[in-house]
């Protein structure tokens, strides 16, 4: 059991393999590249929990953290290489954009380190510093630059506004609505690293819809004053 366990920690650690793959693709300037390894690493992301939880990694291997592993590999996904990539493909350039790069790579480091950043029902409180979304969305629908630092300005804003973003699996309440969002998503992904950027009118479209979705039920239920939806 103690292998087993160590080979779940060890699938989680390949997200940091993804992370420098995708490093490698923003310097050789090939966003379709950036983005299979981004989705890869989401992918890990997406199903070592289950595994972990499966084997029982805490008790059999209770020395090593594989909460803290996975937020070390998530800040390099989700954050910092999406980053670079909006850099280097000037989607934030200028002063501004240094300044609003700067903002997302702090903002998300307030959202790491907080310790109640999820409410008891699983839903993220803040916008959950999904910078790797962020990014693909402003590479697929390829919006002018003012329109991508405006959002980026007030998703860092919504860093710090203490509304509940909903989590496509742990969260109950529309599963199927949050899970059929999710399919929709990654089929988009999928079929733009194949065919390429900027998506075509009708992956845009799917796109905007699904875009709609997440921040619409946080802001449902944030009005409503329920800091999540009920499980």
């Amino acid at each position: 059991m103690r292998w087993l366990a160590a080979s779940v920690h060890t699938f989680t650690a390949l997200g940091a393999v993804c992370a420098l793959f995708a490093t490698l693709a923003v310097f050789q300037g090939t966003p379709e590249q950036v983005f299979f390894w981004l989705a890869a690493a989401f992918f890990v992301d997406g199903v070592d929990g289950t595994l972990a939880r499966a084997v029982g990694v805490k008790e059999v291997l209770p020395r090593f953290s594989g909460d803290r592993l996975d937020l070390i590999i998530d800040y390099l996904t989700y954050v910092f290489v999406p980053v670079l990539a909006l850099l280097r493909w000037n989607y934030l350039s200028g002063t501004t954009g240094m300044l609003l790069a700067s903002g997302i790579v702090l903002s998300s480091l307030y959202h790491f380190a907080d310790t109640e950043s999820k409410t008891k029902d699983n839903c993220f409180v803040g916008f959950p510093a999904i910078w790797n979304i962020v990014a693909y969305y402003v590479f697929a629908l390829a919006p002018p630059e003012w329109l991508t630092k405006a959002a980026v300005a007030i998703f860092i804003a919504l860093t710090f506004v203490p509304m509940p973003w909903v989590h496509p699996v742990r969260v109950h309440a529309l599963r199927a609505v949050s899970l059929l969002a999710l399919a929709a998503f990654s089929g988009c992904v999928l079929w733009t690293i194949y065919a390429g950027f900027p998506a075509s009118p009708i992956v845009e479209a799917i796109l905007l819809a699904v875009a709609i979705s997440g921040p619409g039920l946080a802001v449902v239920w944030w009005l409503k004053g329920s800091s999540s939806p009920a499980a």
